[in-house]
């Protein structure tokens, strides 16, 4: 009777051995389950910020040709510029809607911020106080160009000094900042030239 007593305890603590080590084998499963998908979630998060933080440092737009000023020759004022942008390669369509141009005068500090006038009929007659103006040289779209610059468009974009309130003298240096909705603000520094004239390069 003892000898069998003792072979039962033997069965009974391999069953109960067999038992915890198929637990631990669960558990370990599911604890590396979650593990593996808290990594793969945590890949994905960092791929997406990677992403979002690449189109946010680089620009999507670039200036073609040259920066043209136009001058007040009676006040010797630089009374408006206009350039032409467009989609750098592989550059994600731009809601001008939502682009805003700041110029800034470092000399004494002086900013302007202008929005985009929706209602454009020709790049000089379109621009306010408030508003730049855009004439759209070329666009893929056949019932008429929309806000967005897409890919093989051209915009001109032209800026009223004068109706802005923006004073710049011979020999200033002022700063044009196009700031869109997605990707870094594109900076332009340009310069006065000594001469006023009717028109002028600003820059090539």
């Amino acid at each position: 009777m003892k000898g069998r007593f003792v072979k039962d305890i033997k069965g009974f603590t391999g069953l109960e051995a067999a038992i915890t080590l198929i637990a631990f084998i669960t558990v370990a499963a599911v604890f590396s389950y979650v593990l593996l998908g808290a990594g793969f979630f945590s890949t994905q998060k960092g791929q997406e910020v990677v992403h979002t933080g690449v189109q946010q440092v680089s620009s999507s737009m670039e200036i073609v040709g040259s920066v043209i000023g136009y001058g007040n020759t009676t006040s010797n004022e630089l009374k408006g510029t206009v350039f032409t942008i467009q989609l750098t390669a592989g550059g994600q369509p731009i809601d001008l809607s939502k682009t805003v141009i700041t110029i800034v005068n470092p000399k004494d500090g002086q900013s302007v911020e202008l929005k985009y006038n929706a209602s454009t009929t020709s790049s000089q007659a379109a621009a306010t106080g408030t508003q730049y103006g855009v004439y759209w040289v070329t666009t893929v779209n056949t019932g008429g160009a929309d806000s967005y610059l897409e890919e093989f468009e051209k915009a001109e974009i032209y800026i009223d000094l004068e109706a802005a309130g923006f004073t710049l003298n011979p020999n200033e240096v002022f700063l044009i900042e196009i700031k869109p909705p997605m990707g870094a603000t594109y900076p332009l520094e340009l310069k006065v030239p000594p001469s006023i004239d009717p028109t002028m390069v600003l820059l090539q």
